[in-house]
């Protein structure tokens, strides 16, 4: 075997690792060393008019052969090539060399149709080389797992010495260079053939039950190339499939292997790839550990450590790290050290790493996951050229995103959208629409700016495999505003639940799909006719609040849901009150839900030209009476009665001691304490419930009056509960309600001017006086810049004219029955602009 292989007598097999810089290197020089009259490479036979692609200038890898099957786009599998991949380096030799090429592995009609199940797009890569792990991967299970496969390299380490199986082919194979001058190209191939024939004769094929029919069409291919182009012939494939190709079988042996094999309509064609998918920590089974070292080891011309070195260097100073050039010196000597101590003919990611700690991070590992993520992984993205095949609705997305000037990137980006403008509202359609398809490009999250509904905040990801999920949703239409309507409609008529509907008809706005509104409108109103839940009602409405809501911002005609939002809020308050009735304590908790997410849609839908119903009565104030008749009815929970009169006095609608009167009947000695406590978390719960007893000493001296009178049998049940409420606060807001009781509040008679207390407050300011008020002004006036003259009104400025309407009014003259205050009087010792002794 190793005499064919290194020999002229017939084809050159080249036995690889399917991504490894060493491997492409020493399959480059083999190749110009026998120049071979076609090259045979390990993929899918369907690529093979796809091969001139490669050639192309708009061809840059990381790139993949994509497979999938016609009738079920979901059905694909992926096979990568980096630019340090075996497989890339020979098929660009050949067509830089006007050298044929042909793939040979089992066609991807057959390994998709024998799939099943486990092959579908949400493996995300190739079955074959996931699952033959390709012989020097570092040992990979068999998908079935019924059996452990040989591991090959483990076993060739383990005779070395080597106790990591990754460590002895990096210094066997990918830190060594290809040979100097007059050295024999085939000669690593040869004795690689060798240990993988021994390794077969000694455990056998030990590899995936599919192996035995790959490698029977690869030996038929390979006689078919022989008759074509006769022995002149050099095959690049995984080295574990060497001694397979090299065994003399009879052609009628192989096809009986292949006889009978299911098949389908396959299409194949480039996709981008990215050097994160390629890496094994993704689930890729013939992965590798550290992509964009390996491209840095195949790409360096020479010094390879001292050019990593200066990019990990360049890296931390964009990220504020203090590094200069004697940190990369001295990081280069040590590391060089750590190598020639352990005795390895170049420095690896080991020693790399221990010298980048040491110098250039302190002795810590901040910079270790950095340096991992962006330099070991990297974030490669591959191109294709724009005339590489692709589904319909692929291209429509290529022209939709060059339009919109929108590129796909593998690095996470963030993207503010201003919908105000054409360009970004265009942005906002095509991201919503692919959403809706399942094409996960863009995620919308939350603005760290402005909170207008006409912002939005994207973050997006290219990923390679939404070409699937891009191949998946191309049954849908041919371009993506007739995919994304096709696919709500089919929504809409499938939909279980009335908050789903809801929630598409939402979506269908922000796309701004005005053919798929009407139907998705009429299986809402179907639903929302049937359904009696109030609380599927409840959970609906938001949503479709928000729906109305952005189609004012979009400019679209949102009449229609408006109109369905309106009878569904109408509906929530006829059947709310009673539903209310008769709750535990889970049922009363999934209600206040309901009832926040309810009154935030009244707040958002109660516009002034919507707020009109029938009857002449608002839709706030409907709401309002629904509010009032929760609060009062003794059979609601403490709970939902609390968080009611709470959302009634945050909107005003509760008369001066509306609140008092309400908490009083409630902390009554006739309440159960459980209920009463209940009742304070709802009304009190929430982050902003501790300023309310802050500022306001009659509420918080009602709540210390009734837990001081709590028996001591039911504070143990009560406790929990108060907990419960008191730790949703500030740390600040809880020091400051202790201050206040360990002082007493006590209440005290209002002013009559409703605005303040006469008597002071132990914790409370005594009211406002208006002189101390005053002395700010002069700082105020000069913050805003409307006047800098002192504590009077802003001086005339002589150079214009005097303005009659501010002549001397006798309704404004002061008023006599106001003691004068000697403060205000003038003090020369006190400049104007003296602000020191302002009080506050």
């Amino acid at each position: 075997m190793s005499e064919r292989t290194a020999d002229r007598g017939g084809p050159v097999l080249l036995g690889v690792r399917h991504h490894g810089p060493g491997s492409a290197r020493a399959v480059r020089a083999a190749l110009e060393q026998c120049r071979p009259a076609a090259v045979l490479i390990e993929g899918p036979p369907e690529a093979d008019e796809l091969v001139p692609l490669a050639a192309q200038e708009g061809m840059r890898p990381p790139v993949a052969l994509l497979a999938h099957a016609q009738d079920d786009p979901g059905r694909a599998a992926f096979w990568p090539l980096a630019e340090f991949s075996p497989e890339w380096v020979a098929m660009r030799w050949a067509l830089a060399h006007g050298v044929p090429v042909r793939f040979i592995d089992l066609p991807a009609a057959h390994s998709l149709a024998r799939g099943g199940d486990e092959e579908t797009a949400d493996d995300r890569e190739t079955a074959d080389d996931q699952e033959t792990a390709d012989e020097a991967t570092g040992g990979q299970e068999a998908r079935s797992g019924a059996e452990v496969r040989i591991d090959p390299i483990g076993v060739l380490a383990e005779a070395a010495g080597y106790d990591d199986p990754e460590r002895w082919w990096e210094d066997m194979i990918e830190h060594r260079g290809s040979g100097g001058a007059g050295a024999d190209a085939l000669a690593p191939f040869a004795a690689l053939a060798e240990a993988m024939g021994a390794l077969r004769e000694t455990y056998g094929d030990g590899g995936h039950d599919r192996d035995p029919v790959r490698e029977a069409h690869m030996r038929l291919r390979l006689r078919a190339a022989r008759r074509e182009f006769g022995d002149d012939l050099a095959v690049v494939c995984g080295a574990w499939h060497v001694p397979a190709l090299a065994r003399r079988t009879t052609m009628t042996a192989d096809r009986q292997l292949l006889k009978g094999l299911p098949k389908v309509r396959t299409a194949v064609t480039w996709v981008p790839w990215t050097h994160r998918r390629l890496s094994r920590r993704s689930g890729y089974g013939a992965g590798i550990a550290s992509p964009g070292w390996y491209g840095h080891l195949f790409s360096a011309p020479d010094r390879p450590v001292e050019r990593w070195l200066a990019k990990v260097a360049g890296l931390l100073r964009e990220e504020d790290y203090a590094v200069s050039s004697a940190h990369v010196i001295e990081a280069v000597r040590l590391a060089e050290g750590l190598a020639t101590v352990r005795g390895r003919p170049l420095a690896g990611l080991t020693e790399l790493d221990d010298a980048v700690r040491a110098v250039m991070g302190d002795g810590t590992d901040a910079p270790s996951s950095l340096i991992h993520d962006r330099l070991v992984v990297g974030e490669v993205l591959g191109e294709v050229p724009e005339d590489a095949p692709a589904v319909p609705l692929q291209q429509d997305i290529d022209r939709s995103r060059r339009t919109l000037r929108l590129k796909p990137e593998a690095l996470e980006r963030e993207l503010e959208l201003d919908l105000r403008k054409e360009t970004d509202a265009g942005r906002s359609r095509l991201l919503h629409r692919l959403r809706l398809l399942g094409i996960p490009w863009g995620e919308p999250t939350r603005s760290r700016g402005s909170t207008g509904t006409f912002r939005e905040t994207w973050r997006l990801r290219w990923e390679p495999e939404l070409s699937v999920r891009v191949a998946e949703a191309g049954i849908w239409g041919t371009t993506v505003l007739s995919a994304a309507t096709a696919k709500a409609a089919s929504e809409a008529a499938g939909a279980a639940g009335l908050a789903e509907v809801t929630a598409l008809a939402e979506r269908c706005l922000l796309a701004e799909l005005p053919d798929a509104l009407p139907v998705v409108m009429q299986a809402l109103s179907d639903r929302a006719a049937l359904d009696a839940d109030v609380g599927h009602l409840a959970q609906a409405l938001p949503a479709l609040v928000r729906s109305v809501r952005y189609g004012d911002v979009r400019g679209t005609d949102a009449a229609a849901l408006r109109e369905v939002a309106t009878g569904l809020a109408e509906r929530v308050f006829v059947g709310l009150p009673p539903a209310c009735l008769g709750l535990d304590a889970d049922g009363a908790a999934e209600m206040r839900g309901h009832l926040d997410a309810t009154h935030q849609a009244v707040g958002l839908l109660g516009q002034p030209e919507s707020e009109r119903q029938a009857g002449g009565k608002q839709l706030r104030t409907r709401w309002a009476g629904v509010l009032r008749a929760v609060s009062e009815r003794d059979a609601v929970p403490g709970l939902l009665r609390g968080r009611a009169t709470r959302l009634l006095l945050d909107d005003g609608e509760l008369g001066d001691g509306g609140a008092e009167r309400l908490m009083g009947l409630a902390l009554s000695p006739g309440t159960p304490p459980t209920e009463a406590a209940g009742w304070i978390e709802g009304f009190a719960g929430g982050g902003d419930g501790g300023m309310l007893l802050v500022h306001d000493a009659r509420l918080l001296a009602l709540v210390d009056g009734w837990l001081t009178g709590v028996p001591d049998a039911a504070f143990t049940d009560v406790l929990p509960l108060l907990r419960r409420t008191f730790a949703e606060y500030e740390s600040g807001v809880r020091r400051t309600l202790g201050e206040l009781v360990r002082r007493g509040p006590a209440t005290a008679p209002r002013h009559p001017a409703g605005d303040a207390p006469d008597a002071a407050v132990p914790g409370f300011g005594p009211g406002l006086d208006r002189d101390r008020a005053a002395a700010v002004l002069p700082t105020l006036r000069m913050l805003l810049g409307i006047g800098q003259h002192g504590f009077d009104d802003e001086q005339p400025d002589p150079s214009r004219p005097a303005d009659p309407s501010r002549r001397a009014d006798p309704s404004r003259r002061a008023d006599p029955s106001r003691p004068a205050d000697p403060s205000r009087r003038a003090d020369p010792s006190r400049p104007a602009d003296d602000l020191t002794g302002a009080r506050t």
